[in-house]
């Protein structure tokens, strides 16, 4: 058995050494190489569209590990399925003791482009190395789309702010919030988490930023939206003009709800915004609200995926939703499915995204394309 090792092995890289193909359709789930024959990586991804390009962010991941031991890559594209390696976009800090040294966990890069400032803002969520806090965001910029992205901010959301809720009790974190908050799902937790229970916890340190994305509106105002309160609420925040603080007003949506990997769009003068059940990487359902104004009221919808294993999101984890240009009305779904034993395998499923009877509507598909 041995002698016919090395053959087996140059069998399966070959494959990877060059792509001797050029993709002309979408293959989720498939193993999707780059121009230069290598698996693309960048995983929990979001999409920039620039001057004509499309801007692929993601997480570098290795084999058997979880931890960020590279960074965020980039990739560039102008018919979002022939990819071009652009590099690290953000790289972990070689330096021990950093917020970025190797031990860091960075997830869900988030890309936009200010206007007023030319420069290009980078969000993500952060575990920092130096263990001062956790649940943070990160906050890194460049004047150049594909980096180097160097960060200048990070830490927790909005120290000091009460949310636009009417129904949040403010005051200080009392005794008797914290024996409820050691007693969840028991009697009168539901309504104490409701009433802002966490809230008033996180007051003075700033609101926990878990997973999370960027949106812009039509009047290039541009939002956070992040999982908060344990993972027991979404929060909605405004951004400043330059996109590199905030304005102190936040809303919080679906207290108790569990919501993770939230992805915010519009259409048709609605937000929509997909989440995912709280379920810490693994697919799961993918949910839908929908709000005719981005301060509420937010209401639930029907789930988005339809057929044969809708209920996992056809095994995947979505990750971010775009409009594709010169497509009016056409939006594609980002989602990866990810392998807990060996993330650099973690596979993407990108389907189109359809509007049937006004509700964005997500359907499997093997192979497609615009």
């Amino acid at each position: 058995m041995k002698r016919f090792l090395p053959i087996l092995l140059v069998l399966l890289v070959i494959p990877l050494a060059a792509q001797t193909f050029k993709y002309t359709e979408f293959r989720p789930g498939t193993l999707w190489l780059d121009t230069d024959g290598h698996v693309i990586n960048a995983h929990g991804g979001s999409m920039l569209y620039h001057d004509g390009t499309y801007y692929w962010f993601g997480e570098h991941r290795e084999q058997f590990s979880t931890e960020t031991l590279v960074g965020f890559s980039c990739y560039s594209s102008t018919d979002m399925m022939n990819w071009k390696n652009r590099g690290i976009a953000l790289p972990v800090c070689k330096e021990g003791g950093k917020p970025l040294s190797k031990g860091a966990i960075m997830e869900q890069p988030r890309v936009v482009y200010n206007k007023k400032t030319k420069t290009f803002v980078m969000y993500f969520h952060l575990e920092p190395a130096d263990g001062r806090q956790n649940a943070c965001v990160g906050v890194a910029v460049s004047k150049n789309v594909t980096g180097p992205y160097k960060l200048v901010k990070h830490g927790r959301v909005n120290a000091g702010q009460w949310p636009m809720n009417n129904n949040v009790v403010h005051g200080e974190y009392s005794e008797k919030d914290k024996k409820m908050s050691n007693t969840k799902w028991a009697e009168g937790w539901h309504g104490a988490v409701m009433a802002g229970l966490f809230v008033r916890r996180d007051f003075h340190a700033g609101q926990q930023c878990d997973d999370m994305t960027l949106f812009i509106d039509d009047d290039s105002r541009c939002y956070h939206i992040y999982s908060s309160e344990d993972g027991l609420a979404l929060h909605i925040a405004e951004l400043t003009d330059d996109y590199l603080d905030y304005t102190g007003r936040y809303l919080r949506v679906d207290p108790t709800g569990q919501n993770d990997a939230p992805i915010m769009f519009k259409h048709d003068g609605l937000y929509w915004l997909f989440t995912t059940t709280a379920s810490n990487w693994r697919h799961g359902a993918t949910r839908l609200f929908s709000s005719p104004s981005i301060w509420g009221p937010w209401e639930p919808r029907l789930a988005p995926c339809k057929g044969k294993y809708a209920s996992s999101t056809f095994y995947s984890r979505g990750t971010y939703v775009f409009p594709v240009a010169g497509h009016p009305d056409s939006f594609i779904f980002m989602a990866d499915r990810w392998k807990h034993g060996n993330p650099i395998d973690s596979r993407y499923i990108w389907l189109p995204l359809h509007f049937k009877y006004g509700a964005p509507v997500l359907e499997w598909q093997h192979n497609w394309h615009m």
